[in-house]
This record gives structure tokens, sequence and C-alpha cells, in this order.
């Protein structure tokens, strides 16, 4: 299993990290195919930013190099008293992808769930998405047995 980088480090985003985080949201939109309009990326950067929202994130950097970064969202539910996280979105950057950035970002949202008490952390991904999908049994032990539908108005 790949290492991170030793001078890794994982931290919130601050208003300072916008440029790298757009570079990296791009590359995101990019990878699955979707065009979306400015305004849902300003608006997104601003609740990643505001501490009401619910919506956080974190970026990985090697020195002034970020990395990759992870979106998720706390929230209620509907089997447990304690809340639980589900992690929206997760890109590394091509460039650093094999090096353990990804896994690094998911085991921080673990040390976070024992920390906060959150029931658990979930995500889904794309069926043909096989190098996330190796990741993510690496560090689940595989899928649940739940399907994901979408009902669009």
């Amino acid at each position: 299993m790949p290492k991170p980088p030793p001078s890794l480090t994982l931290a919130p985003p601050t208003a300072a990290d916008e440029a790298d985080w757009r570079l990296l949201w791009d590359g995101y939109c990019r990878f699955y195919k979707v065009d979306l309009a400015a305004e849902v990326t300003a608006g997104t950067w601003a609740r990643l930013l505001d501490p009401a929202c619910p919506i956080h994130g974190l970026i990985a950097r090697d020195g002034d190099r970020a990395l990759g970064f992870v979106n998720y969202v706390i929230h209620a539910n509907t089997w447990s008293l304690a809340p639980v996280c589900y992690l929206e979105d997760l890109f590394t950057a091509p460039e650093a992808r094999g090096r353990g950035v990804g896994r690094a970002l998911i085991g921080r949202l673990g040390d976070l769930a024992r920390a906060e008490g959150w029931r658990h952390v979930y995500w889904h991904t794309h069926d043909d998405n096989a190098t996330a999908r190796a990741l993510y049994d690496s560090v689940t032990g595989g899928r649940d047995s739940f399907v994901r539908y979408v009902l669009r108005p």
C-alpha cells in the first residue's frame, strides 16, 4: 500500500486556498464529465468556508503543492442519534495518484469520525471507476449491498 509523502498535510480550506482548490475542482469535474455553472462552483467554495454550513473540506498539500481534496457533508440520520458523514467529492491530482493521497484523505475522515462520534462515513463512485474502487475496497473491506437511485424533478 502506498504511503503518502511524509511532508503531506491535510487541512480545512482557507480563503488563500481558492485558486488551488479551483484547479483541483476543475480536474474533478472534467474527470466526471460535468460542466457546472460558475455560480455553482463559487457557491460550493463559499459553503466550504462557511463555518455554519454542514459542508466541509480538506486539502492535501505537499509543501506548497495542492495534491487533492475531499468535500464532505455532516448530517443527521434516522438510524442513529449520531450524525453521519457523506464523503461527496474526493479527487487527487493525476500526477499525485498512487502516492497515498486519497488514502490519507479518507483516513483523516475516519479519524474525524472517531473523534467527533459520527456513526459512519459513506460514499459512492461510478461502477466503472476501477482505480477508485480498488482503493475504497482496501480501506473499507468492500462495498455494502445498497444500490443508489436518483429521482430528478
